[in-house]
C-alpha cells in the first residue's frame, strides 16, 4: 500500500479512537449527574428538553455552588432554629395561612444563615439542588402552595401539605457543624 493509504487509515483510527473516547466520556457525565442530581436531574432534562443543555446546567449549578461559602449550623443557631421551627408549627392550627409564609421566610433565614443567596426563588431553588437534591421538589412545591397562599387561592389541605414539604426541606437545611450530608465540607 502507498504512503498515502497508510496516513488515511491511520488519521481514519485516530478520528474513530477519539471519538470512542468522547462517547465514553459523555456517558460518565451523564451518569455522574444522574448519580448526584437523582429526580432532579431528570426534572432539568424534562423542564430544558435536551439532555446536553440540561447537563450543562446541572453543571453549572455545581461551580456556581462551589463557589459559595456554604457552612454547616453552630448548634446554638441550629437550636434557635428549630425552636422558631416549632412556633412556626403551633401556628398553624389557628392560622395556617400565617404559618405558611413564617415557613417560607424562616426556609429563606436558615438558608441565608447557611451560606446561600437568598434572591431569586428560582437560583435559590437550583442552589439548594447541588447539595440537596432529593428534596429541592419538596422546596418548589411549598413555594408554590405559598405563591397561592399569597393570592387566596390555598385550602387548608393545601397549605398543611406546605408545611410538610417545607419541614422535609427544614430538616436538611439545620445539619450543624461537622455533620454535612453533601460530603463536601463546608
Amino acid at each position: 500500500m502507498e504512503s498515502w493509504v497508510w496516513l488515511g487509515l491511520i488519521a481514519l483510527a485516530l478520528v474513530a479512537g477519539m471519538l470512542a473516547a468522547w462517547l465514553v466520556l459523555q456517558r460518565r457525565r451523564s451518569t455522574y449527574l444522574r448519580e448526584r442530581f437523582g429526580p432532579e436531574y431528570e426534572r432539568t432534562v424534562q423542564q430544558i428538553g435536551d439532555r446536553r443543555r440540561a447537563e450543562t446546567e446541572l453543571e453549572r449549578r455545581e461551580k456556581r455552588v462551589e463557589q459559595l461559602q456554604i457552612r454547616p449550623l453552630p448548634l446554638s443557631e441550629a437550636q434557635r432554629f428549630a425552636d422558631a421551627w416549632r412556633q412556626v408549627q403551633a401556628r398553624f392550627v389557628d392560622d395556617p395561612s400565617g404559618a405558611v409564609a413564617d415557613a417560607d421566610r424562616l426556609v429563606a433565614e436558615v438558608m441565608q444563615a447557611r451560606g446561600y443567596p437568598v434572591g431569586d426563588f428560582e437560583q435559590r431553588a437550583a442552589d439548594i439542588s447541588v447539595d440537596h437534591p432529593d428534596v429541592v421538589e419538596h422546596y418548589r412545591a411549598a413555594h408554590r402552595i405559598a405563591l397561592a397562599n399569597e393570592r387566596g387561592q390555598a385550602t387548608t389541605e393545601d397549605l398543611r401539605q406546605a408545611m410538610v414539604h417545607y419541614r422535609a426541606l427544614f430538616g436538611h437545611l439545620l445539619e450543624t457543624e461537622g455533620i454535612v450530608e453533601s460530603g463536601r465540607k463546608a
